[in-house]
């Protein structure tokens, strides 16, 4: 580890500024300016030269952009709807599934709106929560409550849970698709002002 260390400094901006400098020392001791002191010249100006180069910055983490994040999403919203294929609901709450999957499906299309969700990373965290754990968790959680239900007769419907919390993830779904259209009007409206600028200069 110590090694590593050392030849990464041996290798480093600062060394080599430093070494430049400690050079530029001894063409100073050979003409005699540096005197008797020499060493102590060489040895200042190598630590100067190193000083005043800023130190090596570290790459950052290389982490999936939110374009290869919706990617990723999209291919799980695939194994969301095998799965959803697989489970029986009844009328109402699938009627409401209906409605949130295809909201789903174009918010995820791969045209305009993953343009706009690629410049952002929380329309992506949205997408990738109501996909992976919002969506797959109340339809688990009816389908484990309607069994217990079956044997305790007169107790809640579990499906009046399930329409709401697709009702609820629906509204999220609709409050990002119009985040991304006002992006688009804005996006519109300063191309007007720009244009209406240009057209009537100073």
């Amino acid at each position: 580890m110590a090694i590593s260390k050392y030849s990464k400094y041996l290798e480093s901006r600062k060394n080599i500024a430093g070494c430049a400098c400690g050079l530029a020392g001894l063409a100073l001791t050979f003409t005699g300016l540096a005197g008797e002191y020499w060493p102590a010249v060489v040895a200042g100006l190598y630590g100067a030269g190193a000083l005043i180069v800023p130190p090596e910055r570290p790459a950052p983490p290389d982490f999936p952009t939110p374009a290869a994040q919706l990617d990723e999403v999209r291919a799980d919203f695939g194994k969301l709807g095998a799965y959803l294929a697989e489970v029986d609901l009844p009328p109402a709450a699938a009627g409401r599934l209906t409605e949130l999957t295809d909201l789903l499906a174009a918010l995820l299309d791969p045209g305009w709106s993953a343009e706009l969700l690629a410049q952002d990373p929380e329309g992506v965290h949205t997408l990738s929560r109501a996909v992976r754990r919002d969506i797959p968790e109340a339809v688990d959680g009816f389908v484990r409550t309607r069994w217990w239900t079956r044997m305790t007769p007169g107790s809640e419907p579990p499906e009046r849970h399930l329409e709401r919390q697709l009702t609820l993830l629906r509204e999220e779904g609709e409050r990002l698709a119009a985040a991304l259209r006002e992006t688009e009007a804005r996006r519109q409206e300063s191309h007007t002002r720009y244009l209406e600028d240009r057209g009537h200069p100073g």
